[in-house]
């Protein structure tokens, strides 16, 4: 078979359409110039490279949630990490005891001591409202470490990671 041979036109209802008789007659007898091969590369490279040189763009920043039920969780989360689990000194004698699911719209954590969970709770950190108010009060607020206390909770409050 050549060139016009590869081919079989078929009458259709609408148009006459042409198939190939056979597929490799679609892809390898057409016969190409060396030149149009070189421009074909040429203009394929010249799209790669500019194509390349395009850098997304940074995604926007995701806005941070600012209801009482995130804000806690955030600030619970990080107070979890920062002060009870990395073996703070402050904080060694405590345990947290998270009451997230508040039927009040308050949203806490509470510092108690580690051997009596039952115990009055020495820290207290709460949010309220949309967006979310937070207020920390207790015994180890009024102590020597409340002003860390305050700066940290405010931090994880606003978004802020790290301890």
């Amino acid at each position: 078979m050549s060139g016009a041979q590869d081919f079989v036109t078929r009458d259709t209802p609408l148009n006459r359409v042409r198939f190939a008789a056979r597929p490799s007659a679609l892809f390898f007898n057409r016969t190409r110039s060396p030149m149009k091969t070189r421009t074909a590369f040429a203009l394929l490279a010249t799209a790669l490279v500019t194509l390349s040189g395009c850098k997304p763009e940074r995604p926007a920043p995701v806005a941070v949630n600012r209801g009482a039920l995130p804000t806690m969780e955030r600030v619970a989360i990080a107070a979890n990490g920062c002060w009870f689990k990395s073996a703070d000194p402050a904080f060694a004698a405590y345990r947290m005891a998270p009451e997230l699911n508040s039927f009040s719209g308050r949203p806490r954590i509470l510092a108690v001591p580690k051997h009596s969970p039952e115990s009055r709770p020495l820290l207290v950190v709460q949010a309220e409202g949309n967006p979310a108010r937070v207020d920390a009060f207790g015994p180890m607020v009024d102590g020597a470490h409340g002003a860390r206390i305050r700066r940290d909770v405010q931090r994880w409050a606003a978004g802020g990671k790290g301890c």
